[in-house]
């Protein structure tokens, strides 16, 4: 069942009921009401004409026979019977209507049981016991509530008219408000249904005052951009192993098998040392698309406090053993600084491979077989890291396309490299929070400049 139906249904039928039971209760109490008081008016009819046969002290029929007709209005189609102590009738009104039940009434009367109340279908019967002066009487009536009746009626059909009236009103009413309260519901079900993985554009926001739909509306909206950028990036990882990867493991196998058919010793170690290192550059690759992998589909990126300096000795220290005769400079600004400043909150394995991505460069492009790493700790909310090399710059032109996937410029031709080391250097720089950007303030001079936010 739509949700609109739901609430028309379960809100309309709750109201009606309860106005139903309402409505009912009411009859019931005014019904109730109306016998109570028009059994205590026969009640009252029996003392007083009682007292007023008491007071005239004789039983004259022409009297007797006036009061009737002085007192028939009173209650209409009633039958009036008194009796004396001995249970002998006394006095009976004009009104023919029978009383088939007052020989039970009346044998039933006594100074403990003073007061009988029935019904003889619409008419009301009561019989009571009468103590005057020492005197004891008996007096049986039963009549017809005319008035009361009417007004019950009335009551009746008024309340039916207004449950017939409230009904309908609920309905209408019902109608509008399940159909304004599910509409934004429906929106968002609209926009669910209608959204396609991999587009762009996020689903507008629903229309509505309602804090839970708004919520639920801004949680979609997350996720469906967590779902869009996670399938760019399985689109990107895709493109990366069949494009980026294959070209350079094709190109490795093409190598192998040219150092195959070498026969000088030499040339071959040292073919096969370039081509060892290529591999090992090729497993970092994945190994970083793998880890930048889990966090672009959601899992959170695990991050601890560390010594940034530490890593990029570790990260030197690492690269010597292969390039024993490059040297790498590392500077402090200030000198003596302040060791608190220089510890980060980062991803360790993704910045390890980011320092060693940026030196491994200096080491590819550098024209004097050095490097310079300057560790500014003097700003008060970040830490900056320039690494530079005399080389060969980046064009202008080309500066823009820098950290584009597949881009290598002119300086790169003769130089190995898949072209992904600064893309994923840059990827691993945004996920820990950092900021990197490129520079070459003079002719031979390239600088990579990383800031990051202080733990």
């Amino acid at each position: 069942m739509r949700i609109r139906n739901k609430i028309l249904f379960y809100f309309s039928s709750i109201v009606i009921f309860l106005t139903g039971i309402t409505f009912f209760t009411i009859y019931v109490v005014f019904s109730g009401n109306r016998e109570e008081q028009f059994q205590q008016r026969q009640k009252q009819k029996i003392k007083t004409t009682l007292e007023f046969l008491y007071e005239i002290k004789k039983t004259d029929n022409e009297l007797i026979e006036a009061l009737d007709r002085l007192t028939i209005n009173d209650l209409f189609d009633e039958k009036l019977l008194l009796f004396n102590e001995k249970k002998e009738l006394i006095y009976s009104s004009l009104d023919d209507t029978p009383i088939p039940v007052s020989k039970e009434m009346l044998t039933a009367l006594d100074s403990k049981n003073n007061w009988i109340e029935t019904k003889d279908g619409l008419y009301d019967v009561v019989g009571t016991y009468i103590d005057k002066n020492g005197s004891t009487y008996y007096g049986i009536s039963k009549a017809y509530d005319t008035f009361g009746y009417t007004k019950l009626y009335f009551l009746r059909n008024i309340l039916i008219l207004a449950f017939m009236a409230i009904a309908a009103s609920v309905l209408l009413i019902s109608f509008y408000l399940a159909e304004r309260i599910s509409k934004p519901l429906t929106d968002l079900a609209g926009l669910v249904n209608s959204y396609r993985l991999g587009e762009n554009q996020l689903p507008e926001n629903i229309k509505t005052t309602t804090y839970e739909i708004t919520y639920l509306n801004e949680k979609f909206n997350e996720l469906v951009k967590r779902a869009d950028d996670a399938f760019a990036f399985q689109k990107d990882s895709i493109h990366h192993i069949s494009h980026q990867l294959k070209t350079p493991i094709t190109i490795l196998i093409s190598e192998l098998e040219r150092i195959k058919s070498s026969e000088d010793a030499r040339k071959i170690k040292s073919e096969l040392e370039n081509q060892i290192i290529k591999t090992k550059s090729l497993a970092d690759i994945i190994n970083v698309l793998l880890e930048i992998s889990k966090v672009e589909t959601g899992q959170p990126i695990i991050r601890e406090r560390l010594r940034i300096d530490e890593i990029i000795f570790d990260s030197i220290d690492t690269l010597n053993v292969l390039h024993p005769e490059f040297n790498f400079e590392v500077n402090y600004l200030p000198q003596d600084p302040d060791a608190n400043k220089l510890i980060l909150n980062v991803n360790e394995m993704l910045i390890r491979q980011a320092i060693q991505n940026l030196l491994s460069n200096c080491i590819a492009y550098s024209n004097n077989g050095k490097a310079e790493i300057k560790i500014d700790c003097t700003p008060k909310k970040e830490l900056k890291i320039l690494i530079s090399n005399n080389s060969v710059p980046v064009l202008k032109e080309e500066e823009k396309y820098l950290f584009n996937h597949f881009f290598r410029g002119e300086n790169s031709r003769g130089k190995a490299g898949f072209g992904l080391g600064l893309v994923l250097t840059k990827e691993i720089v945004d996920l820990n929070l950092g900021h990197i950007a490129y520079s070459n303030p003079s002719a031979d001079l390239n600088i990579f400049e990383l800031r990051f936010p202080l733990s």
